[in-house]
């Protein structure tokens, strides 16, 4: 199929380049694939491009036969990106969960099209030559300024709802989905999200940087989650079922029976979540001996009848004293 670039853009061969221009930017902002999900976007958007640069060039045979690279050299740059900080807690962060991000970005003025130029024209003098349009030289003579070209002042035509800058600042929302097990410093690319498209610009993209709240009990060492849990000195002798506070509730687990010193329990997988190749962090707890205080009568009797028994089988139950009785031949 021939390639007709003046086809492609709707326009005449005789326009001039600012009709050129405007054709292509108002095709591209409306095949970019990142604005259009059509399947053909992509290979329309590259013939836009490919057709503009044939134009600007003005070689015939170029028309007839683009470059194979054409459309690639015609893909716009972006607009800058707009990076921001997420805060979340460790539960959002863990299970995912719906924020609202608000923020202010730049878009081309409506009433100039970006161009800051608008309305009647205005006159100011030439601040160089004080209106006069002419300086002097370094030997004191005078000559044409070459600021205003001589004409003592310039012709402006300032958009009066942008004052000439092209852009406007307004305020953004956007509702957007954190996936799960995301960790402090990731970051979340939210593409065309970021500074708005501008003439040959394709619009930027918002980047959100995960940072985690500090959290009243867990901390993260890498994908584990590890605290600190005081527990009853004598579970610790005796073994049992113990509860210990996970992320999703409480988790039961059992004890081994064992000395009444510090410990770690390490459940595989019961951690902060696995994301992508990253497999999910354990939970480890580290356990601290604790005795009961403020006892009653009858538990501190029974507390003493479980000593006298210990103390019929030191050797056993309590090695320590009974080897300091030995050497004091107190046995």
């Amino acid at each position: 199929m021939e390639f007709d670039p003046c086809a492609i853009l709707g326009v005449s061969p005789g326009d001039s380049p600012e009709i050129w221009k405007k054709a292509y930017r108002r095709l591209a902002m409306r095949w970019h694939p990142d604005r259009n999900d059509d399947p053909q976007a992509t290979e329309r958007f590259k013939e836009i491009g490919a057709a503009y640069e044939a134009l600007l060039s003005g070689d015939d045979e170029a028309s007839e036969n683009p470059p194979a690279d054409a459309s690639t050299a015609a893909t716009p740059p972006q607009a800058p990106d707009i990076r921001l900080s997420l805060s979340l807690t460790l539960e959002e962060a863990a299970r995912g969960c719906r924020r609202s991000v608000d923020f202010i970005r730049s878009v081309d003025c409506p009433t100039c099209d970006g161009s800051g130029e608008a309305g009647l024209a205005r006159t100011r003098f030439c601040s160089a030559c004080h209106g006069s349009g002419r300086v002097h030289d370094a030997h004191r003579r005078l000559i044409p300024c070459g600021a205003c070209h001589g004409k003592g002042l310039f012709t402006e035509r300032i958009c009066p709802d942008c004052e000439g800058h092209g852009k406007h600042r307004t305020p953004v929302h956007l509702e957007i989905t954190v996936p799960p097990g995301m960790l402090q410093g990731d970051e979340l690319r939210l593409t065309g999200q970021g500074e708005a498209a501008s003439g040959e610009l394709a619009a930027g993209d918002l980047y959100l940087t995960i940072l985690l709240e500090q959290h009243r009990l867990f901390q993260l060492d890498g994908r584990d989650l590890c605290y600190r849990m005081p527990v009853d000195a004598l579970l610790l002798l005796a073994g049992g079922d113990i509860r210990v506070p996970g992320l999703a509730g409480e988790v039961v687990c059992e004890l081994a029976a064992g000395d009444s010193v510090p410990r770690e329990i390490r459940l595989a997988g019961a951690g902060y979540p696995g994301r992508g190749r990253h497999p999910a962090g354990d939970l480890r707890v580290e356990l601290m001996p604790v005795f009961a205080v403020d006892l009653t009568a009858r538990q501190k009797t029974a507390l003493r009848n479980l000593h006298e028994a210990w103390m019929k089988e030191a050797a056993t139950h309590l090695p320590a004293v009974a080897e300091w009785r030995r050497r004091q031949g107190l046995d």
